[in-house]
């Protein structure tokens, strides 16, 4: 699939993007995401500095996905390990 040019407004600025067609909605939602998050900042919290918002929300993002991150690898870390056991099993039992 192609690209396609869209604009993208976050915190009342447009960015004309180029992304891959079967991403767009993916951007489109991230984009909403953002700007979501400014409002609940701006409406909940003293903040009216755009840069204030924009890096409140980008804290937020970035936050969320270091935690994924540390999760996913946990959770490897974790099949690694009944992985190995479960070796340990089999490599006793076909070894009688």
């Amino acid at each position: 699939m192609g690209e396609i040019s869209i604009k993208i407004t976050i915190s009342d600025r447009i960015y004309p993007l180029k992304v891959n067609m079967e991403e767009e909605e993916i951007v489109r939602r991230a984009a909403k995401m953002i700007n979501e998050r400014i409002k609940d900042y701006q409406e909940n919290y003293a903040v009216r500095d755009k840069q204030d918002l924009l890096s409140m929300s980008l804290l937020h993002y970035a936050t969320a996905v270091l935690r994924t991150e540390n999760k996913v690898q946990n959770q490897d870390t974790a099949v690694a390990d009944k992985v190995e056991e479960l070796d340990v099993i089999l490599n006793g039992f076909f070894s009688k």
